[in-house]
């Protein structure tokens, strides 16, 4: 009040703090500074979570580059051990071919030698026991083979040859220590943080949130646009659908096992062609605009086939059969093996093994931060870390059997349930669902299901061939 005296006689509508206190609990301005805080501990837990996730990323990253270091080294020492012992082979070789041609002459000069010596023999006996006639003769004859003798070592001195073995070492071997410096460089690429923390207005008598929050499932609806039914060539083969995907051209591609091969359609419905395919296969997943990949039900190997020819570039093999699977940042995940789910890169290198909390897990699917799989004895629906770490479960009645399963981008999860013939979406923290569609809708053994991100548009396949294409809006 002293100051108001003093400094702002000709301030209007000034109260004392204590008279406008005594108001303030119920007030707007209270309410929302609590909103406030709650907001920013809600950014602030975010922001701690991403930069976990960022952690455990470069783990991964540094354990990936450690084995990649490693079997450089491996396959460089293999690579030198092959070269080493095929030069020691081509030495052996061709000092052998040396001294064969040395036995050779070596062989011809012992023979007259051993010629001479017999009749140097023969003339002294001669000489000695014989007539004069016979030591004519034999003179003459004598000098006949020493002359014959004489040109077929002449002959064979001049046949034969000095060899001297040298060796040229590859340059680059020989020059390794000197030229070659560094087994390699660690490059960091370094990116703003996508963490969006921003300013409070606390002054607003309505508070912006500053952390985007995904869409609520209640106001989530899909509008049809396509039903097909796939005919197969020929039309008493049979059908059983497994996989799905929408193509970056806009044609759809199904899995089926039944056939033993792919089935390409236009997305408003005409038949393109199959494509068969190396064994009986299960899932199917996008890695870029080019390519594909393909699990095989009964066979222990992955193909990556390029999505225009369909000629297979990748073969990644397994140690069990592969079922469903899932490509996101150039890893791929695969449910392979009892209760788990494997991780390799696409070279097939096995980059680790996930623990998971069943063994009837047939499908999956990833996004950036999760991996989220269906349980198809339990009825549940899991959604865990890349890691591995579990983040929630789901249990509904409305599924029954879950098998196919997609994500949207925000994170919400569609599911198919195969025997109670439902699309349900699952709201991203696991907490709430909603039933899409129904048996009334045209469900019936739906089995595969693939969200198209770009264009918000769900591609829905029942085990018969019968296809929908809905747009999420």
């Amino acid at each position: 009040m002293l100051c108001v005296t003093s400094n702002h006689k000709a301030c209007y509508g000034v109260i004392q703090i204590t008279v406008a206190s005594e108001v303030f609990r119920q007030s707007t301005a209270f309410s929302d500074l609590v909103d406030s805080i709650d907001v920013t501990l809600n950014n602030l837990k975010q922001c701690i979570t991403n930069r976990q996730i960022a952690t455990k990323r470069i783990k991964k990253e540094e354990l990936k580059i450690k084995k990649m270091i490693l079997q450089t080294r491996t396959n460089v020492n293999t690579h030198l051990d092959k070269l080493q012992e095929k030069l020691l082979q081509e030495l052996g070789s061709t000092s052998r071919s040396c001294k064969s041609e040395h036995s050779k002459i070596l062989q011809k000069l012992q023979s007259a030698e051993d010629k001479l010596t017999k009749l140097r023999e023969q003339t002294l006996h001669i000489k000695q026991y014989s007539s004069d006639i016979q030591v004519f003769l034999g003179t003459y004859q004598g000098n006949k083979t020493i002359v014959r003798e004489t040109e077929f070592i002449k002959n064979a001195i001049w046949a034969s040859k000095d060899y001297a073995l040298k060796i040229d070492i590859n340059s680059i071997i020989a020059n390794l220590s000197t030229n070659v410096q560094d087994y390699g460089q660690i490059k960091i690429s370094e990116n703003r943080a996508k963490i969006d923390f921003g300013d409070l207005k606390i002054n607003q008598t309505q508070i912006e949130t500053i952390v985007q929050i995904p869409r609520n499932i209640c106001n989530i609806q899909l509008q049809l646009i396509k039903k097909i039914r796939i005919s197969m060539r020929p039309k008493s083969a049979e059908m059983n659908i497994t996989g799905c995907v929408m193509l970056s051209n806009g044609h759809l591609l199904m899995v089926n096992c039944a056939s033993k091969s792919l089935i390409e359609y236009t997305n408003t419905g005409e038949h393109i062609r199959e494509i068969p395919v190396s064994g009986t296969p299960f899932g199917i997943a996008i890695i870029n605009p080019r390519c594909i990949v393909v699990s095989y039900a009964n066979t222990n190997f992955l193909e990556i086939m390029n999505n225009i020819t369909f000629k297979v570039e990748k073969k990644i093999r397994f140690n069990r059969s592969a079922r469903g699977l899932s490509h996101e940042n150039g890893i791929l995940y695969v449910v392979s093996g009892y209760a788990s789910i494997q991780v390799l890169d696409l070279s097939g290198r096995q980059l680790e093994t996930l623990k998971i909390a069943s063994s009837s897990v047939m499908n999956l699917t990833t996004n950036r931060d999760n991996i989220f799989y269906t349980d198809y004895n339990s009825n549940k629906v899991h959604c865990c870390l890349l890691s591995g770490e579990e983040l929630w479960q789901f249990k509904s009645d409305s599924i029954n059997n879950p098998d196919g399963i997609a994500v949207d981008n925000n994170h919400n999860v569609f599911v198919l349930g195969f025997e109670s013939n439902k699309l349900i979406i699952i709201q991203h923290d696991g907490k709430e669902s909603k039933t899409l569609l129904t048996d009334s809708d045209g469900l019936n053994g739906p089995c595969a299901v693939y969200y198209d991100k770009e264009k918000r548009t769900l591609l829905i396949c029942n085990q018969d061939g019968t296809v929908f294409l809905y747009k999420d809006v």
